[in-house]
């Protein structure tokens, strides 16, 4: 017992571990991603284009990652999904031609927003809840979103000063940015190595076939079909609004009205970043006593309420201090949204069911990228995006509320 025991915390710490350095290489390259497609003659229109690639790709990776993974292994799912990661920062890295960023960024696994993308959260999510008792998931989940919270907000940091760094030493905006990419690789190999030490604890256990047959099964799912995809629905239409105002977008529109350098938008973002994971941890205290869907609805309107005065405000100052104020609520949904997911379904769907809504997350997410940059592209709609994202986002809120207040939790 004692030695079943030290695995499983081995293998949390390690899922801990791994979640942090993926973060981090996210942030590392949200706050010039935007900044480095720009650099190589793309168009705003070119670059909202291959942002909506990145998660377009991250549709077809998740899905058919998450969909296998209790089947074939969650640790081999995990150590190929590494591989898109270096395979992504390499091409990055090497090349500034359109075809072949479009094409790293369709198979890899590159974060436009410095929030988690791809297989990993799902793949984790799943693991975790079958190492933890069902009392302490919500909060362990709070844990894992601080980790990662904090790790995009030094990645953040990190990766703007250092192309602000790179650039006053003589390096090119285009070298520098090359540069922050070939660390994104890096990270990447990093994971693959901690991955090869996860045990046989954070596997599924096995289903007989007697008792839900394949045929009975739709992506995976059995019992929780319905449900998963009307969660599945609301998500998509949240993660929509999301794409509008992905972090690499925030920090272009910033760089462009305001003339904000590298180096304080990682700043900024090291700081928003940490106080939205401070906000996640507290959300679990708040799930306690209210539940898990109030609690991902009665924070995250007013979090939306803020977004849509961002663009509102007279000078960059009041822009910074709405900012982080609404990072202070932002992401008080995300433990719980998580952990009430992972409470709907059986165990033998937990992959399944959080990387459909995953996915489905990442295909709202799709186009909207896209559709912001044709309207940054336009002077007069420079600022619709905020406008667009916070409004659809309050609508979500509704009609979540609405559909799963009296579902038990």
């Amino acid at each position: 017992m004692k030695a079943t025991m030290n695995i499983v915390t081995r293998d949390i710490t390690l899922l801990f571990t791994t979640r942090t350095i993926r973060l981090f290489a996210y942030g590392f390259i949200s706050v010039v991603l935007a900044l480095y497609l720009s650099a190589t003659g793309l168009s705003a229109a070119g670059v909202g284009a291959i942002l909506t690639a990145t998660l377009a790709g991250d549709i077809l990776v998740s899905l058919w990652v998450t969909m296998v993974a209790d089947r074939f292994g969650r640790k081999n799912m995990l150590l190929l999904g590494s591989a898109l990661m270096i395979l992504a920062g390499l091409v990055f890295l090497l090349t500034d031609d359109p075809v072949w960023i479009t094409l790293a960024a369709v198979i890899g696994i590159v974060s436009p927003s410095g929030g988690e993308i791809g297989p990993f959260l799902s793949i984790e999510q799943a693991a975790l809840s079958q190492l933890v008792p069902d009392s302490r998931r919500t909060r362990v989940f709070g844990w894992y979103n601080l980790a990662g919270s904090f790790a995009t907000a030094a990645g953040a940091l990190v990766g703007g000063w250092l192309a602000q760094w790179l650039q006053a030493i003589g390096w090119s905006g285009l070298e520098a940015y090359r540069f922050i990419m070939a660390g994104y690789a890096v990270c990447g190999l990093a994971l693959m190595l901690l991955f090869l030490f996860v045990s046989r604890q954070a596997e599924v256990e096995p289903v007989a076939e007697t008792s839900v047959s394949a045929a009975k099964r739709t992506m995976g799912l059995h019992r929780s079909k319905k449900v998963v995809f009307k969660l599945s629905s609301l998500f998509a239409l949240d993660a929509f609004a999301g794409g509008f105002v992905v972090q690499s977008m925030i920090a272009w529109w910033l760089h462009v009205r305001y003339g904000v350098d590298e180096g304080m938008l990682g700043t900024l973002f090291f700081g928003a970043n940490l106080l939205a994971g401070i906000s996640a941890l507290l959300a679990t205290r708040l799930a306690d006593r209210i539940g898990l869907v109030r609690t991902m609805v009665y924070t995250h309107i007013p979090s939306n309420i803020l977004l849509c005065l961002v663009p509102l405000m007279p000078n960059f100052w009041l822009v910074i201090t709405v900012l982080l104020l609404r990072s202070t609520i932002s992401q008080m949904d995300v433990p719980a949204r998580q952990s009430y997911t992972m409470a709907v379904v059986a165990p033998d769907e937990r992959s399944a069911a959080s990387g459909i809504t995953t996915v489905a997350r990442s295909v709202g997410a799709a186009i909207s990228p896209l559709l912001g940059g044709l309207l940054m592209a336009n002077p007069l709609l420079f600022s619709v995006p905020f406008f667009v994202a916070g409004g659809l986002k309050i609508m979500y809120d509704v009609m979540l509320y609405k559909m799963f207040k009296d579902l038990g939790e």
